[in-house]
């Protein structure tokens, strides 16, 4: 595993920054939740979205299982998100899909997932 401190730095500026009307961090919070605390957070991105009623946020998750019991856990993560009643201040999600899964065998048990999820305000 490969450590970027200036990355952690900068994640954790930016949020503080943007304050707590933004999604992200309780989005976050329940993704890994919802994968038993068994996931490392690859990579978050997040874009904003908007329809002609509609505003919100768009975001692309990556997540790594790794680990016989850590893989079992991510193949119930990626069959209960489609289904999964999430619970954000001010958000509904209302679309999550997994749009990518990775298993390798070797050196050890690896699934590597990127879900989509878009959020949109409930003002």
């Amino acid at each position: 595993m490969q450590i970027d401190i200036h990355a952690d730095h900068e994640m954790i500026a930016t949020a503080r920054r943007n304050g707590p009307r933004q999604p992200r961090m309780p989005l976050l919070s329940a993704v890994l939740a919802l994968a038993g605390g068994k996931a490392e957070l690859l990579r978050h991105n997040e874009r904003a979205w908007a329809s002609i009623t509609f505003s919100g946020t768009r975001h692309s998750i990556i997540l790594v299982f790794t680990g016989d019991e850590a893989v079992a856990a991510g193949e119930i993560f990626v069959t209960a998100l489609s289904n999964h009643e999430f619970s954000i201040p001010r958000q509904i999600v209302a679309d999550a899909s997994i749009v990518r899964a990775q298993h390798d065998m070797l050196p050890e048990p690896r699934l590597e997932i990127e879900a989509e999820l878009l959020l949109i305000e409930d003002c």
